[in-house]
This record gives structure tokens, C-alpha cells and sequence, in this order.
């Protein structure tokens, strides 16, 4: 497969030539909750990984605020609070990518056009989207209102109440199911860019973009498609993920990943959207395509049974890494390294 085009949406890196500045200057990307835009740390934030509702991490990746035109994507403005900015974003991220690899919508670079009914789109979503917690939390006034009964509180001042958390929330409207739906994210690039192919996401937990470009490889590869625009998207890093991870418990607690490390502590959560434009590379070398890269092949596993449901098994990885190269026709020497120093090293799931 041919990768012909790519645009992201990264922290601290806005598109291709930001992320790669950032790469050969090391420049860490890892900041503080941002104020203002996520969640108050003071609300939230315990060292003590057993305290409540509290996370002991405060510190992630964050994508900078994105200036989004909802009339260039067919979206009303009334609409946009509906809408998860995973769906929002994968607009603008899949435009990009298109346009770099020499197809910007609406017309055609080098005066070619593509075939938009053989071009699909195949995304790594997260299963639950941004939006689903707060439209779930507005749900909550039967309990918000006998508790205030039982403590004794006014029957209209326990309504004002009410209404005053109701409305901390986004407001359920005809939109909203549609704006909660993580398969969705590919149905309005598919949508917006008539798009005619395969459109649907992938959910594999951390592996969900590389699987999501596996299932890209197989489309083209049965010759289903003739272009594929593939990658991960993900916005959700608000309160209600840190305290899924802190709790089970995952996080690292100086903030810090060291994936490899023998000293590493946990993981960081991260946002971003990187997506990828594949076309055989037969296809991409007779249409003239700017080429970065060749993927000559992929591979993928499951662990099976082993010691828990979240435990890596060094045996599960080799077996992935065995069948990439064998797709790719080379046999590796190092493959059994994986074996003897993998046990204690996460590298997927």
C-alpha cells in the first residue's frame, strides 16, 4: 500500500509541518490540564489514587482550539453543540488529507479526478464519544430532585435547582443521536466528501488506528476500493476518561510516559486526529501520486487467554509481528528478542 497523503491534528502541532518540527526538536508535548477547557483540577485532582470520584493525574496531551466553519461542512451553527468534536474535527482532518494527497474536494489536482464511489473511509474511533457523558449526566433530575426533598428543600427553590444543573449540561435535541455516535465520525466524511466506498469505524482500544488501517489494507487489497482514507480520531480526554483509567488504576502519576522504560509508571491520555490517504501502490505509481511511504505489510493478534484481561502476553506480540513480516515476504532474525525481553513491556493491545 502506498501512503499518498496525511494531515493531523496533534498537540502542539496543527498540521504535518508542526508535528515534524516538533519531532526533531523533542519537543514534549505532555502539558497540564489546560484551564478553562477540560476540567478544573482543583475539582477533580487527589494524589491519593483510592480518594473518590478523583483522579491523581493532571497532566495530558491537548489538541490547541481549531477554527471550525460548520457552513464549508454543510452543518448548521444551532447544530454544533450536538455535535462531538471527534465528527467535527474528522471533517476537518479527512479534508486535509485529502487535499495533500492531490484530490481536494470538489475538484481534482494534476487534472485528475478519483472515483468517489470507490473511495471509502475506515476510521479507529473510541466507542463512547464526548458528548454521550453530558447528554447521560442531564438525565440524573429524578435523583437530584428527591435528594433535595429529602434534605428538606423548598419545592420551588429545589426546581430552580434543578434547572440550574440541567442547564450546566447540553441540551437533548433532535441532533443529538446522531452527534453522540462514534460510527459517525466516518459517516460525515463519507457524507460531506460523497464519498461512495465503505464507511465505518474501528474500536480496538489503543491499537484502534493500526487496526483501522489493517482493515484499509484488506479493502484494497480484495480490490473493494480503490482509496482509502483511514487513521485515528479521538477528542475524548475530559474528566470522565482520566478517572476510567485512574481507577483501574493506569495512569501515570508523574505525568510522564516512558513507553519501553523498565521505569516507566503508567500511561498518559492524549488527543489527537491523524489520518492517512492508501491506495494500491500500482494504482498510486500509474496515477502519478506523491509516495511518502510504502506499507509492505500487516500483521495482527490477540493475546488469548493469559493472566487478565489488561495483561500484555509477550507471545500475543510476537505473534503480530511475525505475520507483518510474513506479509511483507521477510523473515527477521531479531523476531526472538520480542520473546525474551517482551514480558514486561506493553506495546499494544
Amino acid at each position: 500500500m502506498a501512503i499518498v497523503g496525511m494531515s493531523c491534528l496533534f498537540p502542539k502541532a496543527d498540521d504535518l509541518q508542526a508535528y515534524w518540527a516538533n519531532i526533531k526538536n523533542g519537543v514534549d508535548a505532555i502539558t497540564p490540564i489546560p484551564v478553562g477547557s477540560h476540567w478544573n483540577v482543583a475539582d477533580y485532582f487527589d494524589t491519593d489514587p483510592k480518594s473518590p470520584d478523583h483522579t491523581y493525574a493532571q497532566r495530558g496531551g491537548f489538541i490547541s482550539p481549531v477554527n471550525f466553519n460548520p457552513m464549508e461542512f454543510g452543518i448548521a451553527p444551532k447544530d454544533i453543540e450536538a455535535t462531538d468534536t471527534t465528527q467535527l474535527l474528522s471533517l476537518v482532518a479527512a479534508q486535509r488529507a485529502l487535499a495533500d494527497a492531490g484530490y481536494a474536494a470538489g475538484s481534482s489536482a494534476k487534472g485528475r479526478g478519483f472515483d468517489r464511489e470507490r473511495t471509502s473511509v475506515i476510521l479507529g474511533v473510541t466507542g463512547a464519544l464526548e458528548l454521550v457523558i453530558p447528554l447521560g449526566a442531564r438525565l440524573g433530575h429524578p435523583h437530584w430532585r428527591k435528594a433535595l426533598k429529602e434534605a428538606g428543600v423548598d419545592g420551588e427553590i429545589a426546581e430552580n435547582v434543578v434547572q440550574r444543573i440541567s442547564d450546566s449540561y447540553v441540551e437533548w435535541q433532535e441532533n443529538s443521536f446522531p452527534g453522540l455516535l462514534g460510527n459517525v465520525a466516518a459517516g460525515r466524511v463519507a457524507s460531506r466528501l460523497d464519498l461512495g466506498g465503505t464507511n465505518c469505524v474501528v474500536d480496538a482500544a489503543c491499537a484502534s488506528s493500526l487496526a483501522a488501517i489493517h482493515l484499509a489494507g484488506l479493502e484494497l487489497s480484495a480490490g473493494l476500493s480503490d482509496m482509502v482514507i483511514t487513521g485515528g480520531v479521538d477528542t475524548f480526554n475530559d474528566i470522565f476518561m482520566y478517572m476510567c483509567f485512574s481507577k483501574t488504576p493506569a495512569l501515570s502519576p508523574t505525568g510522564d510516559a516512558k513507553p519501553f522504560d523498565r521505569d516507566c509508571d503508567g500511561t498518559v491520555l492524549g488527543e489527537g486526529l491523524g489520518v492517512l490517504v492508501l491506495k494500491r501502490l500500482a494504482d498510486a505509481e500509474r496515477d502519478g501520486d506523491r509516495i511518502y511511504a510504502v506499507l509492505k505489510g500487516m500483521g495482527s493478534s490477540s493475546d488469548g487467554r493469559s493472566s487478565a484481561i489488561y495483561a500484555p502476553r509477550a507471545g500475543g506480540q510476537k505473534l503480530a509481528l511475525q505475520r507483518a513480516y510474513e506479509d511483507a515476504g521477510t523473515a527477521p532474525a531479531t523476531i526472538g528478542l520480542i520473546e525474551a525481553h517482551g514480558t514486561g513491556t506493553k506495546v499494544g493491545d
